[in-house]
């Protein structure tokens, strides 16, 4: 087990190890040492490595997530090793083989996607920076959500467009760009991750972004510069490496460009304090103040707008119909944030479910979204509604297959994982429910099914019996 343990570990220096072991993670070594004391856990052992006692502590697998919250604050990247099969089917290959296990998961601060490790009301950035000959660009996402921009920017920018974002971690080519960006990176306390320079190559990064989104060429995104290029195809091949293949389901790239939102520099955003006050707390800054929205969502929206004013008229035209749409009607604004407030987070549920972490209650919250998004659209359909206020409401539009689907095939009340069981509706699934009678109606079915059996033989003395030799048999006279 050690040496399956060393050999997992190697490929991961940078990272503490979740090593799989039952129902605890358990750490060896530095690694338990360092996360001992960042969790302030009993640090123990476990057996000795070349004469030496190996130190172990471990975190029960069911309340892991508040540990690695704690971890990726305290700059932690955490690598999680799973039990890639049981016990028993170990043993078929050998009584003394070990349990496979490999890591399924590189969990990093820009790789957040579980809401107990989110803050719901923002949005948490992972951004790349690529430098090509002349040309330089960004691209960020947010796995959580699918958002996915780029955008082509100079040096001079980095620092303006690092403060308005203020992503959780910055991805940049091993080497002299690494080194550029390095006290940028600390001034802003940004985690800075050095990826691989083949990981940046632009001819590689385009057909990486064309197989993510299943097309040929990227000509129906937009016309991208080499080094936006670079810089999506390396964000990408980043979550690849950290996600062990299992892709978040991301957005089609939108372009950016410098012109179109208002360029506030680094000081001066910091001193107008608009979505963060001059401590770094959200309270005591613009958006705490003007922040009223009802839904995690729109709270996202609301930050991301208020840290790029549009420069486009026509935009801000629209958000001022809308506005004053919403203000001539105050019933009907009252109407839509009470349904708002029932809708969950849809962004954060879809992105875990493509992810394979969702569980019951994501489904759920996609259920209750689309059918509160089936009630704003009827609330709406009889309004006189402004350009952008109809076009929100057409794309709540066109999910009653899946939100039938969903009412049919789920619970109520789901519970938070799938092994918990029960969260699939009675009548969705005849096979399920016979199971499920048997289960919890056993010893009225056996009688009715010895009643019958008397009854058709004529044995009145006939007997269904149960024993932990034979299981169920008939017993006659």
């Amino acid at each position: 087990m050690m040496a399956q343990y060393l050999d997992i570990k190697a490929q991961y220096p940078d990272a503490l190890l979740f090593y799989r072991m039952g129902d605890f993670y358990e750490m060896f070594f530095d690694d338990a040492v360092n996360a001992a004391e960042a969790l302030d856990i009993a640090l123990t052992k476990r057996g000795k490595h070349e004469d030496q006692d190996i130190p172990m502590c471990g975190v029960p697998f069911h309340a892991a997530e508040g540990y690695l919250l704690t971890l990726i604050r305290k700059g932690f990247r955490v690598a999680v090793g799973e039990q890639l099969e049981t016990p028993a089917e170990a043993k078929k290959r050998g009584g003394k083989s070990v349990v496979k296990r490999d890591v399924v998961r590189l969990v990093t601060p820009g790789t957040l996607t579980e809401d107990s490790l989110l803050e719901a009301r923002r949005h948490n950035f992972l951004v790349s920076y690529s430098e090509l000959r002349d040309e330089a660009a960004l691209a960020w996402a947010d796995i959580s959500t699918g958002a996915f921009h780029v955008m082509p920017i100079s040096r001079l920018r980095l620092s303006p467009e690092l403060a308005r974002l203020a992503p959780s971690e910055l991805i940049v080519a091993d080497g002299p760009n690494f080194e550029a960006v390095s006290p940028l990176a600390e001034e802003y306390k940004i985690p800075l991750t050095p990826l691989g320079k083949a990981s940046f190559d632009s001819t590689a990064a385009e057909k990486r972004i064309c197989g993510l989104f299943g097309v040929s060429a990227l000509d129906g995104f937009g016309s991208f510069t080499r080094a936006e290029i670079s810089a999506m195809g390396a964000l990408i091949d980043y979550l690849e490496i950290t996600q062990k293949g299992k892709l978040p389901l991301l957005q089609q790239p939108i372009q950016e460009a410098q012109d179109r939102v208002v360029q506030i520099d680094a000081s001066t955003r910091a001193s107008l304090e608009l979505t963060r006050s001059l401590s770094g707390a959200r309270a005591g800054s613009l958006l705490s103040v003007v922040d009223r929205t009802v839904t995690p969502g729109g709270a996202r929206l609301l930050e991301q707008r208020l840290s790029s004013p549009s420069r486009n008229l026509d935009v801000i035209n629209a958000r001022l119909a809308a506005l004053d749409f919403a203000v001539e009607r105050a019933q009907l604004c009252e109407d839509l944030r009470d349904a708002l407030r029932k809708t969950p987070d849809l962004d954060r549920a879809l992105s875990r479910l493509a992810l394979e972490r969702g569980g019951p209650r994501d489904l759920a919250a996609i259920r209750n979204g689309l059918g509160q998004a089936s009630a704003i659209a009827d609330r709406n359909a009889s309004e006189d509604l402004p350009p952008m206020v109809m076009a929100a409401t057409t794309d709540l539009t066109g999910f009653d297959a899946l939100l039938d689907l969903l009412d049919a095939a789920l619970v109520a009340e789901p519970p938070l994982l799938a092994r918990d069981g029960g969260f699939i509706a009675s009548g969705y699934d005849q096979e399920l429910d016979e199971a499920r009678t048997l289960r919890d109606e056993g010893r009225s079915i056996i009688a009715s099914m010895q009643q019958e059996y008397a009854a058709h033989t004529g044995i009145t003395s006939l007997k269904i019996k149960h024993n932990n030799v034979l299981g169920y048999f008939i017993e006659t006279t």
